[in-house]
């Protein structure tokens, strides 16, 4: 799993978020963050194996690691100048959240070739599938995810993309197995820009948008696209068939992570040789149950499983 740019995770709860104003928060959780560290979480509470490589910047880097190893995470890390960067969470009680991402420290090209070191050495000796997720601190490549792709076919592993703009679309260029951006992403890179972030995405049009991006994204280069529609659900594209599955209705306590949470089933069932539209099914469960619980990333299997047996894709 390669998730560049950790964070620290400051999640908290007030009743209202008042700009300009002295604002008093209630609980606050204080955990590793990004969306590499997501997807790891949930792939290990799906009873995969997996291993989280990235940059660990300064003191904190190293706190992080040491509380990803209390989660039992396992981190391949690249200590890098700098210090780890911090998100802010916070979370209304009219179910509003508002995310604050720090973009990290800059990376060098000898930083970059170090993580492309510790990749390709997990690939040789373990992996099944290679995901690459999330944002990248300043200074990385544009063609990261491309290069990190190029290692996993050499391999002969499979590779699984969960990215944006630029960094998606070289990324496209050199064939993943699948992808799995939500549906600002598709069509920001298939529109040859990024993503806006927070944009509500319409019920009544979003299985439409979604089965048109998914079916983009694989005229641009992926062999699988899952392309998701927020609580309307996901549409994927494959070499058959595209489908569209509709997303059960669950009890919502921190939308954050869902997306990972959706690659992370993903990436475990093509760990297991499922097809590409069983396997979204299993994502799209996934990041069901994971709404339901207060950390991003986790979410109880059982749940998950009971989920993916209530859904039906449909043409």
């Amino acid at each position: 799993m390669a998730g560049p740019n950790l964070t620290i995770d400051r999640t908290a709860s007030l009743p209202l978020l008042r700009p300009g104003d002295v604002l008093r928060t209630r609980e606050v959780a204080v955990t590793p963050g990004g969306k590499g560290v997501n997807v790891v979480r949930a792939a290990t509470a799906l009873g995969i194996p997996a291993l989280l490589a990235g940059f660990l910047p300064g003191r904190l880097g190293q706190v992080a690691a040491a509380m990803l190893a209390d989660e039992a995470i396992a981190v391949a890390g690249v200590a890098t100048v700098g210090e780890l960067r911090s998100t802010s969470v916070l979370m209304e009680d009219d179910g509003r959240v508002t995310v604050i991402n720090e973009p990290g420290p800059t990376v060098s090209a000898q930083d970059w070739e170090a993580l492309e070191g510790v990749v390709a050495g997990e690939l040789a000796d373990r992996a099944a599938v290679l995901v690459c997720s999330g944002s990248v601190p300043p200074g990385t490549p544009a063609d990261a995810f491309a290069r990190l792709a190029a290692l996993a076919r050499t391999a002969g592993i499979a590779v699984l993309i969960d990215a944006k703009g630029p960094l998606l679309g070289a990324a496209l260029a050199a064939g993943p197995d699948m992808v799995t951006p939500n549906l600002a992403e598709a069509e920001g890179v298939l529109g040859g820009g990024d993503a806006p972030e927070g944009v509500d995405v319409d019920p009544a049009e979003a299985r439409a948008r979604a089965v048109a991006a998914a079916t983009g994204l694989r005229a641009a280069g992926a062999r699988a696209a899952v392309v998701t529609a927020a609580a309307a659900g996901a549409a994927v594209a494959s070499a058959d068939k595209t489908r569209w599955i509709p997303a059960p209705r669950v009890a919502v306590r921190n939308p954050i992570g869902a997306g990972d949470a959706l690659t992370a089933g993903v990436a475990a069932a093509l760990t297991r040789g499922l097809p590409p539209l069983a396997a979204a099914v299993e994502g799209v469960a996934a990041a069901s149950a994971s709404v339901e619980h207060h950390r991003a990333g986790s979410l109880d299997p059982a749940r998950a499983a009971a989920l993916a047996a209530t859904l039906h894709p449909s043409p």
